[in-house]
């Protein structure tokens, strides 16, 4: 597939050296403009025959990500969405052999000097090869573009639920009553999350001193299956707070003392009231799944707080599930209906777009299918910054 773009300064918004640091103006700017933002750098990637050569290779990785910013017509410049990173620098700095780090499970709750190593080793860079390449990415983003350098980090509950091997057990204990103190489920839980919100900082401090403006925190196991809506209703969302918003909290002051913006995800399946926690935590951005009704959410987010998605990029792979013209059929609908709110909004997808071996053609009609969600008729003047070519 080929494909002619033309460059991203035909928005009215670019992110030049002048207009560094970002603010949250930036995203309502841009939301105004009506534009498409399809989170899909791994599509870009795994055209390249050596993508996982790439992958090791700070510079061409920047480049890569630079390319999916160029086609998707976005100054914002997305990375590869690799929620593993995270688990794989903590466990190899503990020891974990490279190879058991996939399906590593803690029995039992790390210790107070395990959480000082980590943290120490990590600030002094001790980092994996693609930990590496993806700070040399943001790096040339930086240095090198005038797109809008995007960190990207998984968050501390969902990094947490990687690292036990049944956490919802323990999580509704929790929220029935029980303590660290007396529960050693709960307390591996809980020291979990410490543990993940420390390696997340150190993940965090790198990419900012990379050149990161913006950082993307996919968090996407706040959600219902992991905490219970019953016992949220009865506790008055006390567990929640306490797993959610505090650990995630500490993250956005981290981005807030360097200016980063925070653009917060999740895709899980949400009570009404698990969203407005999240908008407690401030961020400029809030990309939610699918299943959310963002017309309906657009009520419960206050007005300059951008919403983003939703359209269902995890079904892109099949011509079954949802074919090109109903993408864009619904991709205009959903714009036309969030326009009415009157609620700042931008087009994108529920989740990062993957790559599928054997279903390249159908992901990338659809990819070009939401991009023509903004180029067709509007009211008033309107020009479509972008072509594409197969």
């Amino acid at each position: 597939m080929s494909q002619a773009f033309l460059p991203v300064s035909r928005l009215s918004f670019i992110a030049s050296p002048a207009h560094r640091p970002m603010s949250r103006s930036t995203y309502l700017e841009l939301a105004s403009q009506d534009v498409a933002l399809p989170i899909g750098a791994e599509l870009v990637l795994k055209q390249h025959p050596d993508a996982h050569a790439v992958l090791l290779d700070g510079p061409r990785l920047g480049r890569v990500i630079e390319d999916a910013a160029r086609r998707f017509r976005t100054p914002l410049a997305f990375p590869i969405m690799d929620l593993q990173l995270e688990k794989a620098v903590l466990l190899e700095t503990l020891g974990v052999p490279v190879a058991d780090v996939a399906k590593f499970h803690f029995d039992a709750a790390p210790d107070a000097a395990q959480i000082t190593v980590v943290r120490d080793r990590l600030r002094s860079g001790a980092l994996t090869p693609r930990m590496r390449a993806n700070n040399d990415a943001l790096r040339h983003i930086a240095q090198n573009t005038d797109l809008v350098p995007v960190g990207m980090c998984i968050g501390p509950v969902s990094l947490m639920t990687k690292l036990i091997a049944d956490p919802i057990t323990p999580i509704f204990m929790a929220g029935a009553g029980e303590t660290a103190a007396d529960n050693e489920e709960v307390a591996l839980v809980e020291t979990c999350l410490e543990l993940a919100v420390t390696v997340i900082l150190e993940s965090l401090r790198h990419q900012i001193a990379a050149g990161a403006q913006a950082v993307f925190i996919a968090e996407p196991a706040a959600n219902k299956v992991f905490f219970s809506p019953r016992q949220f209703e009865a506790d008055g969302g006390a567990l929640f707070n306490r797993y959610v918003f505090d650990s995630n909290q500490r993250i956005a002051a981290l981005l807030a003392e360097h200016d980063v913006d925070l653009l917060f995800h999740c895709c899980g399946e949400l009570i009404d009231p698990m969203l407005e926690t999240f908008t407690r935590l401030r961020p400029a951005l809030l990309s939610l799944g699918s299943s959310r009704d963002l017309v309906h959410d657009a009520k419960l987010v206050p007005d300059d707080i951008v919403l983003f998605g939703n359209l269902p990029s995890k079904q892109f792979y099949s011509e079954t599930l949802i074919a090109p013209d109903q993408v864009e059929q619904r991709g205009r609908d959903l714009l036309a209906a969030m326009r009415a709110t009157g609620h700042p909004f931008i087009l994108g997808t529920e989740c990062d777009t993957l790559h599928v071996p054997g279903c390249e053609t159908q992901i990338w009609s659809k990819v070009d299918a939401l991009l023509r969600c903004t180029c067709g008729p509007r009211p008033g003047p309107r020009v479509c910054v972008a072509t594409s070519v197969t």
